[in-house]
């Protein structure tokens, strides 16, 4: 098999590159072809055995692909993908034109693979969930006298739903939606606290409306991915839970079990 010299400088040209290795590489090779393919997003933070073992090859086969692609091994593939990171998140057309190179576009195959990556995110919830944040969460929001519910863009379907949820569980809610630009603020209270949703890339909204209830004394508990650096000082408890995405895509399976499992852990708290 030929090894290519000349290293793809752009997402695109890689993409391009790949497409035009397919069928010509042998199977454990085509097995790494594929898996990146369906997995672009995954290169900049996962290291070369955690590609290799989503690929189902050792990482010697792993390193062996990235230097059929012209790079000279892990390191400078992923270097890629980290500046491209840097410069910002895939855009949605570009998501799309990833998961059609790896094939990835008949429905049915979406669904087996969002199932698939819907129960890897909830055994990951399972196995890292911080009990004690957790159980400093509910205590938090079992105390105010109205829970706010701060999300948006892609958290806004988690607080839209826990302002339902608390509406049915008879629980005072307030949910800060933005619309016709306003915020609500000023429904912010003593005794009061905030459950705010935000995933990285985060909302400015979210973190500015967390910042107002820190400065006005109203607790904050944040919903988030990790490591949520960022984040540290802005929320008096951090709940983290990671979805594992597919081709740059994430549902909300593990995020929305664990908001279920707050709004009910509240509500029972409140009733002692």
């Amino acid at each position: 098999m030929t090894v290519l010299r000349d290293a793809p400088q752009t997402i695109d040209a890689f993409r391009d590159r790949l497409l035009g290795l397919k069928g010509q590489l042998p199977r454990r090779l085509q097995q790494c072809a594929d898996h990146v393919a369906r997995h672009l997003d995954q290169i900049a933070l996962s290291t070369v055995a955690q590609m290799a073992q989503g690929a189902g090859v050792p990482p010697s086969a792993m390193m062996r692909f990235c230097q059929i692609m012209g790079f000279s091994g892990y390191t400078e593939m992923q270097r890629l993908f980290r500046e491209a990171l840097s410069r910002g998140t895939l855009d949605y057309a570009t998501r799309l034109a990833n998961l059609k190179a790896g094939g990835a576009g008949q429905p049915s195959t979406l669904v087996a693979e969002f199932v698939e990556t819907g129960r890897q995110s909830m055994e990951a919830l399972a196995r890292d969930l911080n009990e004690a944040d957790l159980n400093q969460a509910v205590e938090v929001l079992a105390r105010a006298g109205t829970i706010h519910l701060a999300g948006f863009r892609r958290s806004f379907p988690v607080a839209s739903y826990l302002a339902y949820v608390f509406d049915k569980l008879c629980i005072p809610a307030i949910l800060h939606d933005g619309v016709a630009g306003l915020g609500h603020r000023s429904s912010l209270r003593p005794g009061d606290a905030l459950l705010a949703i935000t995933f990285s890339p985060y909302s400015e909204e979210t973190l500015t409306l967390a910042t107002h209830a820190r400065d006005r004394g109203v607790p904050v508990v944040l919903l988030t991915d990790p490591p949520a650096n960022r984040l540290a000082g802005l929320g008096d408890t951090v709940l983290t839970v990671t979805e594992i995405d597919f081709g740059a895509f994430r549902s909300l399976s593990a995020v929305i079990a664990l908001a279920l499992s707050l709004a009910v852990a509240v509500a029972a708290r409140r009733e002692t």
